[in-house]
């Protein structure tokens, strides 16, 4: 198992030739060196070398030094966003963490493997060296990558009493990897959960985002739930555990039931609020849930749902911009469904409530819902005949008001006063344009209500009326080709 180097930056083989040519020595360390071996592409790449702070910025002038982990970030002239500063870490030892979460004291190392001693999964703590192609793995890293585990670097416990952020950040490496967590990694974590109330709701809210934005969310949650973790996110999740629901609309309790939307949302590749959306959109059927004449209800859970998820991310410090989106999603995921009962001006209402901007994420929630609920179908008939009258109501209806003429501008233009001629003249010009779309110019259309002017009464009118037949036709054609795609009648 060897890293493939033609994947690595030219940028970066050049900063650590030129460290190794000035003396030190350079490896790529963390989990770049891991994605690498998995063939995925880095999302950053992170150098360590023997070499101090005043050292590294010897050998890069250009270089910044603004953090108490002697972290050098050094410029490069690279387009890609991911490689205009790649940083460089002299290697590292640490103190004690009476913090749970930062050493009391950084100190620097001496040899590489003093810096991987410190990492902490056995998958994050290899070191390649570019110019020998050789890698240093203490800890049995790419032996764990090929079973597929997270597994603690040396004593599990001493690591998350160290940093206790890493008990989450072993949950959304196995969501995002879908790897299994080493059974002692696993223990030590489930004993170690409490450790988690000393890291801050923002590095909480980091992880999270991460294993929601993962290929599977829905792994990554219920090992949370397992390992005790998923309350130090929020309470309200573990509310939603072995709450029935009807099953004639559903074949799940609520809390899986939430997972595999979420999960669906996930295959989907939908967005971060599309996602968040669906984990919350049904939060609080616990807290409304009664039962009335026998039938279990959720009566207003659409709209205490909506609060929950406002209030639970925004302690997480989740942006304005992000719990303002998903709570409209939450509230408004009660859509009417049924297509008999459905007008025009219902949908002309409900985008209007939800805003063009976000009506087709809401349609997206939908359909995670419904697969969430073990329905077999993303989209039956009545919800492609939603879809059709919301494509109906969206677009921009055919009409004179798309010439590039209107009435002012002929009666400015021309010696015509207001009246029953300014429509004719417009309708049958709107009958040339549907034909020929290209004769929708201004010099065009004023030219032709030059000629139209000279036309009598009677042919102006016939011509006018030839126009609205002409845009009634095309506006049942544009209609049906919407109704066709989403096949609906």
């Amino acid at each position: 198992m060897k890293p493939d180097l033609t994947k690595i930056p030219k940028e970066v083989v050049d900063i650590s030739k030129k460290l190794v040519k000035s003396g030190f020595e350079s490896y790529l360390v963390g989990g770049c060196v891991r994605d690498l071996l998995l063939n995925k592409a880095p999302k950053d790449w992170d150098l360590t070398t023997n070499a101090k702070p005043e050292e590294i910025q010897g050998v890069f002038p250009d270089s910044f030094y603004e953090n108490d982990f002697g972290t050098v970030g050094i410029k490069t002239e690279s387009e890609d966003k991911t490689l205009k500063v790649i940083e460089i870490t002299p290697y590292r030892t640490e103190s004690e963490y009476t913090d749970n979460r930062h050493p009391d004291k950084v100190s620097f190392g001496d040899n590489i493997e003093q810096d991987l001693e410190r990492r902490d999964f056995t998958i994050n703590a290899m070191a390649f060296d570019i110019s020998k192609g050789h890698i240093i793995d203490l800890y049995k890293g790419q032996e764990d990558l090929s079973k597929g585990l997270i597994k603690a670097v040396g004593d599990p416990d001493k690591r998350f009493n160290e940093d206790a952020l890493r008990m989450l950040r072993a949950i959304r490496f196995s969501a995002e990897l879908g790897f299994v967590i080493e059974q002692e990694t696993a223990e030590s974590i489930q004993k170690n959960s409490e450790l988690t109330a000393n890291v801050s709701r923002e590095r909480i809210r980091d992880e999270f985002t991460k294993l929601i934005l993962s290929d599977n969310p829905m792994m990554g949650m219920a090992i949370a739930e397992k390992l005790n973790i998923l309350s130090h996110i929020s309470d309200v999740f573990r509310e939603t555990i072995g709450v029935e629901q009807n099953k004639a609309a559903h074949k799940y309790d609520v809390w899986e039931h939430l997972l595999r939307t979420l999960q669906h949302a996930a295959d989907k590749k939908f967005t971060l609020e599309i996602r968040l959306a669906a984990l919350f959109h049904d939060i609080a059927k616990p807290r409304t849930k009664e039962e009335v004449s026998g039938k279990t209800t959720f009566y207003n859970h659409d709209v205490v749902g909506a609060r929950v998820a406002r209030e639970t991310l925004k302690s997480l410090s989740f942006s304005k911009e992000i719990v303002q989106k998903v709570h409209k999603l939450v509230l408004n995921h009660m859509f009417f469904s049924d297509t008999e009962e459905i007008t025009l001006s219902a949908v002309r209402r409900l985008v209007a409530k939800v805003g063009k901007e976000d009506i087709w994420d809401l349609m997206s929630l939908r359909i995670c819902d419904r697969i969430g609920s073990g329905r077999p179908k993303e989209e039956p008939y009545r919800l492609r005949k939603f879809q059709s009258m919301i494509d109906e109501v969206m677009r921009d209806p055919l009409s004179v008001s798309m010439l590039k003429i209107d009435g002012g501008e002929i009666m400015k233009t021309f010696p015509v006063k207001p009246g029953p001629i300014i429509g004719n003249l417009l309708n049958a010009l709107m009958e040339e344009v549907l034909e020929d779309p290209s004769k929708n110019t201004g010099m065009f259309l004023v030219k032709r209500v030059e000629e139209l002017l000279k036309l009598d009464e009677k042919e102006l009118k016939d011509m006018a009326e030839k126009g609205r037949n002409a845009l009634a036709g095309a506006e049942d054609s544009e209609l049906e080709k919407i109704r066709s795609k989403r096949h609906v009648k």
